[in-house]
């Protein structure tokens, strides 16, 4: 189902062997896990170990070499299976790729071989509770004193950090020249002093934890920074497309697993003569998500291989766009899903219910819809800006 007609011989043998792993797990796996208060532990070890958690990360430090095109198809499938990893989002795509074009060779040497073995983990963050994710009005602020950094502010909705070895943190800096504050990444490890992470309680099923960051005089060497101080949004879009195009990942890999769910029940479930998929008003709609999903994976797959190639600007477009489409089909996909299900689909046994909350995720993290019809109407449109 929703094998697609345009990857390559090698790329659809890694989508055929990340979904043997992802189906080994399944929902009833990612479920017991929630239900617990654990974390998906055995499957990240085993998808390092089968190298797909560095997919997209240099072979000279223990990566696969390919791209986000790889790592996106590996997110996709897992959450198809019903068992999606998000720290793949936050670690290799987003922390692994920034380390990996702009971080120093002892960064590289440092962090990725961790991260492509699953060994390590990173999280992200620059959600702030007064800015999103709007860089221009982050008060994370880091300013140097002798040889150090010294970073000051909050961070909120930061997945992961109970379970992440270091947070790339973006924070501002003045810019001698012109006194205007710019964007920088520092890699903050957990135990550093004044480093705070609190909980939060969230209504979603989920492995993965949110927490609200306190950043209070955290001192960091020299060689905290990532990349150049004077790179600004360069470097930060480096991480926010692959992000973008991994949460279209996401939101496909779940809206193809309630769509597959829905799928077999219509074809199965049989109230008068025939099975309930005989009749349109439940077929109609489930070949429209269908569509979507594909229509969706399309766009994703263009965003990626745009970022592989080097074009930030069109990659950028691209990724907003993806995200945009694959969080709307991946909502249509499970409402429809659940719809289709009646009753059922608000039972435990079928484990669709949650999934409406988690879905809704995807029109909001990491950029809200809204902002994605701004970014198109005034980037690609060419409109003023309302704001």
């Amino acid at each position: 189902m929703a094998t697609p007609t345009i990857e390559s011989e090698e790329h659809r043998a890694l989508r055929k062997a990340v979904a043997a792993l992802g189906n080994r797990y399944g929902r009833e796996y990612f479920a017991k896990v929630v239900a617990e208060g654990k974390h998906t532990d055995e499957l990240w070890s085993e998808a390092a170990r089968l190298g797909y958690l560095g997919v997209n990360l240099p072979q000279e430090y223990g990566g696969g070499g390919g791209g986000i095109v790889e790592l996106s198809l590996v997110l996709e499938e897992l959450g198809a299976a019903g068992c999606p990893l998000l720290m793949l989002v936050v670690s290799p795509a987003i922390c692994g790729t920034v380390i990996a074009r702009f971080g120093t060779e002892e960064q590289k040497r440092t962090w990725l071989p961790g991260l492509a073995d699953g060994s390590r983990k990173m999280a992200f963050g620059i959600t702030e509770p007064d800015a999103g994710s709007n860089s221009h009005r982050i008060t994370t602020t880091a300013r140097k004193d002798g040889g150090d950094w010294v970073l000051n502010g909050r961070k909120v909705f930061i997945s992961g950090v109970d379970i992440a070895d270091a947070t790339l943190i973006v924070g501002r800096t003045e810019d001698a020249r012109t006194g205007r504050l710019k964007p920088c990444l520092f890699i903050v490890p957990r135990d550093t002093p004044g480093f705070g992470h609190t909980p939060i309680a969230m209504e979603l099923s989920a492995p993965e934890k949110q927490f609200e960051l306190t950043l209070d005089d955290v001192r960091l060497p020299a060689d905290a920074l990532v990349g150049d101080e004077d790179a600004g949004l360069l470097q930060l879009f480096a991480g926010l497309n692959p992000e973008r195009i991994m949460t279209a990942a996401f939101a496909l890999g779940m809206g193809r697993y309630a769509l597959g769910r829905a799928v077999d029940y219509a074809r199965t479930r049989q109230v008068w003569k025939e099975p309930i998929g005989t009749h349109q008003a439940l077929a109609h709609p489930l070949a429209q998500a269908h569509i979507e999903l594909e229509l969706a994976r399309l766009m994703m797959q263009k965003a990626a291989h745009l970022y592989d190639a080097g074009d930030d600007l069109g990659a950028g477009e691209a990724a907003n766009m993806a995200k945009y489409a694959a969080a709307e089909a991946a909502v249509h996909a499970v409402d429809q899903a659940v719809h289709t299900l009646g009753g059922n689909g608000l039972t435990q046994e079928y484990g669709l219910a949650s999934m409406i909350t988690a879905a809704r995720v995807a029109r909001i993290a990491p950029v809200s819809r809204e902002m994605i019809l701004n970014f198109v109407s005034h980037q690609s449109l060419g409109l003023p800006k309302s704001y």
